[in-house]
């Protein structure tokens, strides 16, 4: 790592990674008991590159088991010095193939890849076809009914804004508040595939899964537009569409202040459908 910010204190240095990872073969994101998570892989990691007994990460937004991710932010201390492209390297040699530093910073200590980020980007890639995925599977939801695009658009509309989610939430979701504030919400289609794109502030436990359920059901006919707006007028899970697979839902990664100095996006961003 670089010299010493200013503002670390002396002995401890703080680095933030964009991580990247194929989220099939993993319980989710947040480390459990099994070890067969993200942050368990990317911590042992860490640590058998630095040889210290343990490293502690925090990262931007958690992620569901079966869901991948293009920029996961994460940040940790540590008491010692690396270049940024030695963490990189060394972290990588000790990860599987389908997990991969992207990149490393100097961070100073007020920064916090969770609590600094400004907005949180999530995509959903879809194949809409008679035949199930086969090349793609597990890295696109499918739906074999066709689709209409611009009642799914009119309905996405209907989200933006601050809005209690609670349609939207699990069960499980520990979130403090379900009221989030949508910033973006875009619907498209190239081919057989589609994408949807979402930015918020935040996102509860499930919410994206469970809006693509609605979505669907409204862009194969099987909803008017309108039930949208009812389902979020609700705040009831029960009045929402079940949730859907997680193989198709990719985090794009936070964003944060400029004077951070971090990436906006990391290679392979705009590779989706």
């Amino acid at each position: 790592m670089n010299a010493r910010l200013d503002h670390t204190p002396a002995g401890v240095f703080r680095c933030a990674l964009g991580v990247s990872y194929n989220g099939s073969s993993y319980q989710g994101w947040q480390s459990q008991a099994s070890g067969l998570t993200v942050q368990d892989k990317l911590e042992k990691a860490l640590a058998l590159f630095t040889d210290l007994p343990s490293v502690t990460t925090l990262c931007a937004g958690r992620t569901d088991a079966g869901v991948h991710g293009l920029m996961q932010v994460v940040h940790f201390d540590v008491p010692l010095q690396r270049e940024t492209m030695a963490w990189m390297r060394g972290t990588n040699r000790y990860l599987p193939d389908d997990i991969a530093v992207q990149w490393a910073r100097d961070v100073p200590t007020s920064f916090h890849a969770r609590g600094s980020a400004q907005s949180r980007r999530y995509a959903y890639v879809l194949l809409e076809s008679p035949v199930r995925p086969s090349v793609d599977a597990g890295k696109v939801g499918w739906v074999f009914r066709p689709m209409q695009l611009e009642p799914m658009q009119k309905a996405a509309q209907t989200l933006l804004g601050e809005h209690d989610f609670s349609s939207f939430r699990a069960s499980q979701c520990q979130a403090h508040s379900p009221i989030k504030h949508l910033l973006r919400a875009e619907v498209s289609r190239r081919g057989a595939y589609w994408r949807f794109e979402f930015e918020a502030s935040a996102f509860l436990h499930h919410m994206i899964r469970n809006i693509m359920g609605c979505l669907i059901a409204i862009g194969t006919g099987q909803r008017p537009t309108g039930w949208m707006a009812e389902v979020l007028e609700a705040r009831s899970r029960d009045a929402a569409a079940p949730t859907f697979s997680p193989d198709g839902l990719y985090f794009l990664g936070p964003t944060y202040d400029a004077a951070f100095g971090l990436p906006d996006r990391t290679p392979g961003f705009d590779w989706l459908p």
